[in-house]
């Protein structure tokens, strides 16, 4: 069974910036996909970001231009890094992989507010 560990949340002011880390039990070339989505009160879960095991990425127009995916072969690892946080972007942020079947993180509470 594989697992995924969320890292990095927090508080931070607007216009702050905060790390998340996402830990695999196995290695993250077994993963088509994995990425980031996040889950505001009241709104539905919504993808923020994601990478393929060729490292093609893709970025929600919301976070485009400030948030960055990156992964880390060696230690399993695909992180988000989040510049320019806005209120918006307040919402418990799960990492999500997919190989055959859909893998979810526990998740992590960012908050921003200042």
């Amino acid at each position: 069974q594989v697992q995924l560990v969320e890292s990095g949340g927090g508080l931070v002011q607007p216009g702050g910036s905060l790390r998340l880390s996402c830990a695999a039990s196995r290695s993250i070339f077994s993963f088509n996909v994995m990425g980031w989505y996040r889950q505001a009160p009241g709104k539905e879960r919504e993808l923020v970001a994601r990478i393929t095991s060729s490292g093609s990425t893709y970025y929600s127009d919301s976070v485009k231009g400030r948030f960055t995916i990156s992964r880390d072969i060696a230690e399993n690892t695909v992180d988000l890094q989040m510049n320019s946080l806005k209120s918006e972007d307040t919402a418990v942020y799960y990492c999500h992989a997919y190989a055959g079947i859909d893998c979810w993180g526990q998740g992590t509470q960012v908050t921003v507010s200042s």
